[in-house]
């Protein structure tokens, strides 16, 4: 009888970083016809960067084809205890479930996943009020209604523990302390066209620096937070209201929902997302005593900082894919984190630490600012672009930091690689076999 085998997500990543070695042995596409996935633009970082070298064009990693289908083809068993209307959003569903893809939903979930499912269930909700003229549902349906989302999306291939990994609870669903949520009574408070006008189409890049859909939101969601309060004229952001104009917040996103068409609608609330995305890093930093130790003097040895900022570093790639701009943030706070541990020169010079390093994955990638979806096909599997593939140093944060910001167009930030637009590339059918034999001495290794 024979021992059955079961993929952790740990060697199914294992086994997406062996493929990705085939970039070393990808051949560029004259033909720009299935170039979709590989289209990079060249402001995805910022504006007016000035390249501080040559830097390569990017070659897209493709993750491997699964051994079994995508889908597990099962039909969900809904609760019949939720009045969603579901196939109103299928598409945006369907696209959250790759984003959401079991294995790498932890590893993208920061970045493209958790964003991807927040939009998706504001779409639901905002469609479905078009119907119900309702913009929440009340707690006993928004836990039968978000358990039902899952089920869907796990049905179609997504992770099955998307409320813990997203954080995302019933509650969440409901209108919390926002005191309006029937749509005729939003409309009387609202301008609604003025929103519409707004954040009917975005600049995913311009939107994060200009900030004209995101002030027309919070205009909306404090007038209605407002609403029924005594003395609302003047009145100064206390706690509780701060709460409610967040809480309001997730309304007009309803809102917008119910306006436009679930893809313009997926687009401008990921867009929006993309901006809230960049602004921090969301890396949680080990102790780093050891590196204190090793490199805590200017006479330290260098072999023994650098081995142990790798050491250091290496930790952190196993928490998260990044985007370019959250490596930035991120490589200037653990900077500013050794500087207050006395470490005051170029660490990241003197041991190479490079941008990607902060990310997932020992060949590095980054993602692009404005992330894109995930992709699924039968021959490639999943698949997702990275912005840099080439080594771009880790800038060393000065005394007098301050956050590089891609709206500043007279920061200089780092290089990035030449944007190729139509440049593409693909993997060798040798590649291919070879590494379909060296994935089935692991699969007889594991029996």
């Amino acid at each position: 009888m024979g021992q059955r085998v079961s993929f952790t997500p740990t060697i199914q990543l294992a086994l997406f970083l062996l493929l990705c070695l085939c970039e070393s042995y990808c051949a560029p596409l004259t033909s720009t016809k299935d170039s979709v996935l590989m289209e990079i633009k060249s402001t995805a970082l910022a504006p007016d960067i000035s390249p501080s070298g040559d830097a390569q064009p990017f070659i897209p990693l493709l993750a491997p084809s699964p051994l079994t289908p995508f889908t597990n083809n099962t039909v969900p068993i809904l609760s019949g205890l939720c009045t969603l209307n579901f196939s109103a959003a299928e598409s945006v569903i369907s696209i959250t479930a790759t984003d959401c893809w079991a294995s790498f939903a932890p590893y993208l979930a920061n970045v493209v996943c958790c964003p991807q499912f927040d939009a998706t269930l504001v779409i639901i909700i905002g469609q479905s009020s078009k119907y119900s003229g309702i913009l929440a549902l009340n707690r006993t349906h928004s836990k039968h209604c978000l358990s039902d989302v899952e089920k869907i999306l796990v049905s179609q291939g997504a992770n099955d523990n998307l409320q813990n990994i997203c954080s995302f609870h019933p509650e969440n669903l409901t209108e919390a302390s926002c005191p309006v949520t029937d749509v005729d009574e939003f409309e009387r408070i609202v301008d609604s066209s003025g929103l519409l006008a707004a954040c009917g189409r975005i600049d995913p890049v311009n939107e994060c620096c200009t900030q004209v859909c995101q002030i027309a939101i919070l205009d909306a969601a404090r007038k209605i937070a407002l609403n029924g309060m005594s003395n609302t004229d003047g009145a100064s952001i206390s706690p509780d209201l701060s709460r409610r104009i967040d809480d309001c917040t997730n309304l007009v996103l309803r809102f917008l929902a119910s306006r436009l068409d679930p893809s313009s609608a997926n687009s401008v609330l990921r867009g929006l997302s993309n901006c809230n995305v960049n602004k921090v890093c969301p890396l949680v930093f080990p102790n780093m005593t050891d590196v204190v130790k090793e490199c805590g003097s200017v006479t330290s040895n260098q072999t023994s900082c650098c081995k142990s900022m790798e050491s250091y570093v290496s930790q952190l790639q196993q928490q998260s894919f990044l985007t370019n701009l959250q490596a930035l943030k991120c490589a200037a706070s653990l900077g500013m984190r050794l500087q207050k541990n006395n470490i005051s020169y170029d660490v990241y010079n003197l041991c190479h630490i490079n941008l990607k390093d902060f990310s997932l994955q020992e060949s590095g990638c980054l993602l692009p600012s404005s992330p894109s979806d995930a992709t699924y096909d039968k021959t490639s599997g999943i698949s997702f672009i990275c912005d840099l593939n080439d080594n771009i140093a880790a800038p060393w944060p000065s005394k007098s930091y301050a956050p590089a910001s891609s709206c500043n167009k007279t920061t200089k930030l780092p290089a990035l690689p030449t944007a190729t637009s139509s440049q593409s590339g693909h993997c060798t059918e040798d590649l291919m076999f070879t590494l379909l034999v060296i994935f089935s001495l692991v699969i007889t290794m594991l029996l």
